[in-house]
């Protein structure tokens, strides 16, 4: 008596998996789906328009600060951080590093009136 034998199941043949990069493989490499990014709310257009308001207010007053800042001498050469050490004392109040800072208000009060300027994101949406 013979047995039976089981019956065989066919399996889909997959493809050989893909090089890296070698330029060996025949294979088209595998698109993985990803999901849709999770949608969040609109913001309403008079809150983006708050939030970019008080920004490049907050650009501007920050910009002056450090622009002005190194030239007002009680608030320069007066500070404790910058009088705990001399060399860090001779350092700070060169004329290039008062001038470096005052160049970085500068471009804060830049990227203020550029954000100020520009037009806004959708506009008539919210």
């Amino acid at each position: 008596m013979s047995q039976p034998t089981p019956p065989t199941a066919s399996v889909p043949a997959t493809p050989p998996p893909a090089s890296l990069g070698n330029g060996a493989s025949d294979t088209a490499p595998i698109a993985v789906k990803s999901s849709p990014p999770e949608s969040h709310p609109r913001l309403p257009y008079w809150l983006q328009q708050a939030e970019r308001f008080l920004r490049v207010i907050v650009r501007i007053y920050l910009g002056l600060l450090v622009c002005f800042a190194p030239w007002y001498p009680p608030a320069w050469d007066n500070n404790p951080l910058f009088m705990s050490s001399t060399t860090l004392m001779g350092w700070i109040t060169s004329g290039a590093v008062r001038g470096m800072v005052s160049g970085l208000g500068l471009l804060n009060l830049w990227i203020a009136l550029r954000d100020a300027i520009r037009a806004p994101n959708n506009p008539g949406q919210g």
